[in-house]
């Protein structure tokens, strides 16, 4: 079996986050599930030194956008998280074994290009699952937070989500515009392709200075043989 590359974390660079129920089982299945969760969520956050700019809580998985302090900020706060939510699911339901399935899967943002569109892809999680007509009408996620303000104490904008505007409400209408349109699809498979395999989302030369810090490979390797030089 191949090894398993080590994870992508520079200082500073964003991170999308996946974790899914094991076998796509529901992991929340009351409105309490989901506040116990952000709960758990924003002390763990808190603790390990985890910024968070967007999220979704979804029925069976969720989607985090954060910016990890240190090297072991993200995987520590995922494992509190883990300890809290899976007892108390566990005790809830009167159930028993794991929740998740496996290690949670991450990509590393180029954040100049994506960041912006990585949160969109976030908070349009259920539109694009047909669960509501636009992101405002879903509870459960960061969209209110970056669209409308609405103060929850876990979200820490971005410098990117910064500069839409000179002011809070400026910047609020600036990202509501950003909804208007659908992200490109070449983007959504861009994002779910990057992070189901752990590479990194942005383009070749961001690739190539990720691999040059971390002293891994970034991104796949160009699909077929390598072309023959001609003598």
């Amino acid at each position: 079996m191949m090894a398993r590359l080590p994870r992508l974390y520079l200082p500073n660079q964003p991170l999308h986050v996946i974790q899914r129920g094991n076998n796509r089982d529901l992991i929340f299945a009351a409105d309490a599930d989901y506040q116990f969760y952000l709960r758990c969520l924003h002390e763990a956050a808190d603790t390990h030194s985890v910024t968070v700019h967007a999220y979704v809580l979804m029925t069976n998985h969720v989607h985090l956008l954060v910016t990890p302090t240190t090297e072991s900020s993200l995987s520590k706060t995922l494992q509190s998280i883990g300890r809290r939510y899976v007892q108390y699911f566990n005790f809830t339901y009167q159930r028993t074994g794991t929740l998740w399935e496996g290690r949670y899967k991450s990509t590393l943002i180029d954040s100049e290009r994506y960041l912006l569109t990585c949160m969109r892809y976030i908070e349009m999680n259920p539109v694009r699952a047909e669960m509501v007509a636009h992101p405002d009408d879903y509870p459960w996620s960061s969209y209110r937070a970056n669209g409308q303000g609405n103060a929850e104490g876990l979200i820490f904008p971005h410098e990117l989500y910064q500069s839409l505007g000179r002011t809070n409400e400026e910047r609020q209408s600036a990202y509501r515009q950003l909804f208007r349109a659908q992200v490109a699809k070449a983007d959504v498979e861009a994002i779910r392709n990057a992070t189901n395999k752990g590479w990194v989302l942005g383009d070749s030369l961001f690739g190539a200075k990720v691999a040059a810090l971390t002293k891994r490979r970034a991104m796949p390797l160009p699909r077929g043989r390598p072309k023959r030089e001609v003598a």
